[in-house]
């Protein structure tokens, strides 16, 4: 069995170095070939001076996708993937020793399924602020965390609160080949905008593939100081309401200026009780503060989708 595991990388140099240095740990199991495919996604930094020192200690194969987004490079990576699976991760993420070896042995167990996805666990830049450990449970998804037990359980297409995030999942080579990023998804310069990797583990568990959650293929996600912050949140969310207005339907309801009329309700009560929780010290104030950044990105990007002239702001 051949292995692809494949990071994608933009001007994160010191960061990718920690998780070279962290592969070079892994554990291969016997019998098995891999492959380290790192696309560098355009990057103005030190990156490939980075990859180059672990030329030595890692079978590296390293290629260029000039088109900026996130999406664009793990389509590049596909097409250059000669092995039986690809494994994803990014570039601020440390592996676990038997990261690999997990992967390979339910690889091995359920030969049939094409998805398989393990925990993410957070590694904090310092001591996160107490706002965020008080809230974590309710915002913990925007930091791509995925901890969801100790159990072997398997991906079903209409869970999409248990599919694994992009940080840590494998794809079936040839089913991925069939199921591309989709390059309106993904993470881009200035912008955040999510999901292009849960919306193609959807398409390929709706079309009768199976998939399964492995435990034991563990990593840990890169959070630094920046991203600990209110601003971060707010960022987050207006991002993924913009991605999720990509598949409102304005013919289906009442709309104005191509938004429907439910949106502007939702706007309203998110206010409102962002408000009096936040007056009453209440912690679930964090819950609606995340929902009406999510609201007003999904009527933001109904109104781009409306007037295509938005799209140049």
């Amino acid at each position: 069995m051949k292995i692809n595991i494949a990071i994608c990388t933009w001007n994160r140099d010191t960061l990718l170095q920690k998780t070279l240095e962290r592969l070079c740990h892994i554990i291969v199991p016997e019998g098995i070939s891999w492959e380290l495919i790192i696309i560098n996604n355009n990057s103005t930094d030190n990156t490939d001076n980075v990859i180059e020192q672990f030329k030595a200690d890692l079978p590296i194969k390293r290629y260029f996708e000039g088109e900026p987004g996130l999406s664009n490079a793990r389509n590049k990576a596909i097409d250059m993937a000669t092995g039986d699976y690809i494994i994803w991760t990014d570039d601020d993420v440390l592996v676990d020793d038997r990261w690999l070896a997990a992967y390979v042995d339910a690889f091995l167990r359920y030969p049939e399924a094409a998805v398989f996805g393990g925990p993410i666990s957070p590694w904090f830049e310092g001591i996160p602020p107490k706002w965020l450990n008080d809230n974590w449970h309710y915002i913990q998804a925007s930091y791509a965390i995925r901890e969801l037990g100790h159990t072997e359980f398997p991906l079903k297409s209409f869970e999409p609160s248990r599919f694994p995030y992009g940080a840590n999942f494998a794809i079936k080579k040839d089913v991925q080949q069939q199921f591309r990023f989709d390059p309106d998804l993904g993470l881009k310069a200035g912008k955040i905008i999510v999901g292009e990797e849960t919306t193609v583990i959807q398409s390929i568990l709706a079309s009768g593939e199976t998939g399964w959650w492995i435990p034991d293929a563990k990593v840990t996600h890169w959070l630094p100081k920046k991203r600990q912050t209110l601003s971060y949140i707010m960022k987050y969310y207006w991002g993924l309401g913009k991605t999720e207005a990509l598949k409102i339907d304005p013919k289906k309801d009442r709309c104005l200026l191509g938004c429907p009329l439910w949106l502007f309700r939702q706007l309203l009560t998110n206010i409102t009780m962002l408000s009096l929780l936040f007056l009453t010290l209440n912690n679930r104030w964090i819950v609606y503060f995340r929902r009406f950044w999510k609201t007003v990105g999904k009527i933001e990007g109904c109104l781009v989708n409306t007037f295509d002239w938005l799209h140049e702001f």
